[in-house]
């Protein structure tokens, strides 16, 4: 949409100013006039510059949250809609989504529902978020739909904290040991070489393979930099496509200990998401469907299509489940009694609680578990590096010992 510069007045009597997006010229002169401003010009904005800004703050998920349960507040209170993004608009703390509510009073005032409004900032709102609201809009739930949503952004958030978590040891620890790698390789390999060549040594295979790759890194690390960017790019490439981020996310599920976080962790999104949408009014498998959007894991998102296209064909929930082979026995269970007492999306729910509880729970022991892991990595190393440097030692003073 155009931009537009007004002038106008406000109830007190004060000149206000501003920037806004709007339809065209109609349209703005009615949204200020909701706000109880009176235009007195207006003025579409020539804009020719570079659309980006490296400073410019961005939306968060959590600023969404907080938008999300103001509204539910305001609403639940009875206060109109209009009247409730402006004051929301006028308080809020982020200057990009001060903007974007103001562009969405807009739509809502030339007459398109609020779903379409979001639905034209996809960077703010999701697919998941838009397809609540519509439901809420259709049901006329609103209120209740943006409590909802406002809970499943924060458990989204704590999900995803999690998992950062989880990974962070791992990935500091094995950042560490690279780094030791290349001070190692450069400072002091180098040295024990300058030593051995003047002795005239024959030198063990591992101290000559040591050697070797401290002289490759020494002499060719422009090679190494430039091998790690291209797997690098390679890899991105790859994971970008379907297939490779299919093959990518199952992958991920399949580390050693954090790969069971991630699982757990994507399969209390999934749960807790189709707890949301069924309670929210909408079919088990437009529910499934949507789901599968916004699980960020096309690995399960796969498996969850392949439920939808089982119910379709007149299967059972717990039999399509079943089939995925990603449900554990208990779980299974849980969806079998859900089916049959008809409160599936509570169950399911109970299904989000118990896998986040686990996500808990193994992200507070992953000390613990990982610990056996990186010492023996580590015994490894420091065992190859001793060998290296001092089986020559040795042998030359067995040799000395010999000759005397």
């Amino acid at each position: 949409m155009p931009l537009f510069d007004y002038k106008g007045r406000s109830e007190d009597g004060l000149i206000v100013t501003g920037t806004q997006e709007a339809t065209d010229f109609d349209a703005l002169g009615a949204a200020l006039m909701v706000s109880k401003i009176t235009p007195l010009e207006i003025k579409q904005k020539s804009v020719v510059s570079v659309n980006f800004n490296l400073f410019e703050e961005k939306v968060t998920s959590l600023d969404v949250m907080l938008f999300s349960r103001q509204l539910y507040t305001l609403l639940k209170a009875g206060i109109p809609i209009m009247r409730a993004l402006s004051g929301i608009q006028n308080s809020v703390g982020n200057a990009q989504l001060a903007r974007v509510v103001g562009q969405l009073r807009v739509s809502l005032d030339s007459g398109r529902e609020l779903s379409a409004a979001m639905a034209e900032h996809p960077k703010v709102f999701d697919g998941f978020y838009i397809s609540m609201i519509r439901v809420g809009e259709t049901t006329g739930n609103l209120d209740n739909i943006f409590l909802r949503l406002a809970q499943h952004i924060e458990f989204e958030r704590f999900m995803r904290g999690q998992i950062k978590a989880a990974l962070r040891y791992p990935m500091f620890v094995i950042s560490a040991m690279a780094i030791a790698i290349v001070v190692i390789n450069i400072m002091v390999i180098p040295q024990f070489e300058k030593v051995f060549a003047s002795m005239n040594a024959d030198l063990p295979f591992i101290t000559k393979m040591l050697i070797a790759f401290s002289s490759f890194m020494r002499n060719y690390w422009f090679v190494l930099i430039a091998m790690m960017v291209g797997a690098s790019w390679t890899f991105k490439s790859y994971i970008r496509s379907a297939e490779g981020r299919a093959k990518w996310d199952r992958v991920k599920m399949r580390i050693p200990i954090a790969g069971k976080i991630i699982f757990k962790g994507t399969m209390a999104r999934f749960a807790r998401s189709f707890a949301l949408s069924t309670r929210s009014g909408l079919p088990i498998l437009s529910a499934l469907r949507l789901v599968s959007q916004t699980v960020e894991n096309e690995y399960i998102a796969v498996k969850i299509l392949s439920m939808s296209s089982g119910i379709e064909r007149g299967e059972t929930i717990l039999r399509t489940a079943t089939q995925t082979g990603v449900f554990n026995p208990l779980v299974l269970q849980m969806i079998a009694v859900g089916e049959e007492s008809g409160s599936l999306d509570d169950l399911m729910q109970e299904i989000a609680d118990m896998y986040q509880a686990d996500v808990e729970y193994d992200v507070k022991t992953l000390g613990a578990q990982i610990e056996p892991i990186l010492i023996i990595f580590l015994g490894v190393l420091v065992l190859i590096l001793a060998l290296g440097v001092f089986l020559p030692i040795w042998d030359m003073s067995s040799t000395m010992l010999k000759g005397a």
